[in-house]
């Protein structure tokens, strides 16, 4: 049965955003999307202008709202989350305690300690290298604060690198999926024989929102569903090649010139720092949410054909 409660997603028109719209109608008839340039996903969600970075028009947005889901994505340039991302936390944080909201915020896995990138769970070491990974550790920490001290109703939930049906900005997306299904040979970073996590959204979206409707899943951190066999790229491409009856190979850029063409092409110098992600096996561990509430990740092998 669903409730009337108003649910508001601050960053509606990203992947996450979108695809947690859905999941949110079988709990609440009353959906309040919020975004720069906020675009319908079901008939009856209402729409919402706002910039995060301006406290009054967050505290609009976020008026007479239950729950808040804080999954906004912004541009990814170190400069501007060291600069943008404690202003949209604080600005998140304050209008949901005025409006004695719970605010759910959808995190990566940024902040954990690079040497434990091996098996990560919800108790990994917070001890990130990277300037991004620091900014995640800074607004993780200013949201825990309020919510250890007893001045705010939170959780964090985290995924690892995403993937999904049309995903947009998503690694696997991008320089594998499309490029195959294009006749394209796919493209890898670093090292292709290296293990790595992959969450599928509509597994993350699902979650996100039951954990919100949890009263015992409130003012901790979750891992989202996340399949148990995590591949390495080759074995990613061969799945792939077997569903598109394909090519297998892959193209891999090594450390060196990732840093060369990092010159010239953003994106790749933003990469850099994040090259332990890449260069050694990478596990996600959901075994927190599985053994609470018995939510299951879609097989990798699954996943990647809905893709298709």
């Amino acid at each position: 049965m669903t409730s009337n409660s108003l649910h508001t997603i601050l960053g509606s028109t990203g992947n996450i955003g979108t695809a947690l719209a859905k999941e949110l109608t079988s709990y609440t008839s009353n959906i309040r999307l919020v975004s720069r340039n906020p675009k319908k996903v079901n008939t009856t969600d209402q729409l919402f202008k706002a910039d995060l970075l301006k406290s009054e028009e967050v505290a609009a947005a976020v008026k007479g709202s239950e729950i808040v889901y804080l999954v906004v994505g912004i541009t990814y340039k170190t400069v501007l989350w060291e600069e943008q991302w404690p202003i949209i936390m604080k600005n998140v944080i304050r209008a949901c305690q005025a409006e004695k909201a719970k605010l759910v915020f959808f995190d990566n896995m940024y902040c954990y300690d690079p040497t434990h990138v091996g098996h990560l769970t919800e108790d990994s070491h917070i001890n990130p290298k990277s300037r991004k990974g620091k900014v995640r550790a800074e607004i993780a920490h200013m949201l825990m604060e309020e919510i250890n001290n007893g001045q705010l109703t939170g959780m964090i939930v985290r995924a690892a690198d995403f993937y999904g049906p049309n995903a947009r900005q998503s690694f696997l997306n991008e320089s594998v999926i499309k490029r195959m299904k294009a006749g394209k040979t796919a493209q890898w970073l670093y090292n292709k024989d290296k293990k790595h996590s992959f969450t599928f959204i509509p597994d993350a979206a699902f979650a996100t929102a039951f954990l919100a409707q949890k009263e015992s899943a409130w003012n901790q951190v979750w891992h989202l569903p996340t399949s148990k066999a995590y591949p390495s790229g080759q074995e990613v491409v061969d799945i792939l090649a077997k569903h598109l009856k394909s090519s297998n190979k892959i193209a891999v850029l090594p450390g060196f010139m990732v840093s060369v063409l990092g010159l010239f092409i953003p994106i790749l110098k933003e990469i850099k720092e994040l090259r332990y992600q890449l260069d050694q096996d990478y596990r996600f561990d959901s075994s927190k949410i599985e053994s609470t509430f018995g939510l299951k990740a879609t097989p990798i092998e699954e996943g990647l054909s809905n893709c298709l």
